[in-house]
């Protein structure tokens, strides 16, 4: 009975060990849910049960061996990290600090991406190729960059920084800092008014291009037909 209370009792140290490592090491992540995410309420909760943390702590011993050159190795960690979180990011990526990963199942980040700083990605988000080019064929993202769920970004293509990118848009052409994109194929439309500073989540509530052309248009309208009015009403005395 004793060994197992001395085994139950090292297990439990190791754990403790292992988490006490992970919030030194991964400090800006947690710190990152913890900014972004009202949900999150402690750090034993975030270690143990953020998916989107454990993805990034997949990728980052992946890509320390796709690194070192290490073969077949780092893929199968990241397809093992694919099947326990539901995100996939292949160990060739190159990605910065403070990267939140909201939910986060079906996000795909290729080969060539590159992510800077205190960026979020939202469920459903693809960092994807275009075509079968070799060499840099995935996007780059800036740092404070919001993707909304759903959002695929195409190609070899540069994202700025502080763009917004709004749920379920396709990104096919370089973005332009401080800018939102929205709609498919993505419209880029800056935001009304004066910038607002920090890192946005409120990517549902972005401004729709075709919409604000409609609305100018039917401004347009209206004016002429008021216009017509008043000309009936001059001929007519």
């Amino acid at each position: 009975m004793q060994i197992f209370i001395i085994i139950a009792l090292a297990l439990v140290i190791i754990a403790l060990i292992k988490m006490l490592v992970i919030s030194l090491v991964f400090r800006s992540e947690i710190n990152a849910i913890f900014e972004r995410d009202p949900a999150a309420k402690s750090g034993f909760e975030v270690i143990l049960l953020y998916s989107g943390l454990h993805a990034i702590i997949y990728y980052r011993i992946a890509h320390a061996l796709y690194s070192a050159k290490v073969p077949m190795l780092p893929r199968m960690l990241s397809q093992f990290a694919r099947f326990a979180t539901g995100i996939e990011i292949h160990p060739g990526a190159t990605i910065g600090k403070g990267l939140f990963i909201d939910h986060g199942m079906g996000v795909v980040i290729g080969e060539t991406s590159v992510i800077g700083d205190n960026v979020t990605l939202f469920q459903g988000v693809t960092l994807g190729g275009t075509g079968k080019e070799k060499g840099k064929r995935h996007p780059t993202l800036g740092n404070n960059v919001v993707v909304g769920a759903g959002a695929k970004v195409l190609g070899n293509i540069k994202i700025g920084d502080g763009v917004m990118v709004g749920a379920n848009a396709v990104v096919i052409k370089d973005v332009p800092m401080d800018s939102t994109v929205v709609g498919v194929p993505g419209r880029v439309v800056k935001k009304e008014g004066k910038d607002i500073p920090g890192i946005r989540l409120d990517h549902s509530n972005l401004p729709d291009p075709l919409t604000q052309s409609l609305d100018h248009l039917q401004d347009e309208i209206n004016h002429i037909e008021g216009e017509l009015k008043k000309h009936h009403q001059n001929l007519r005395k």
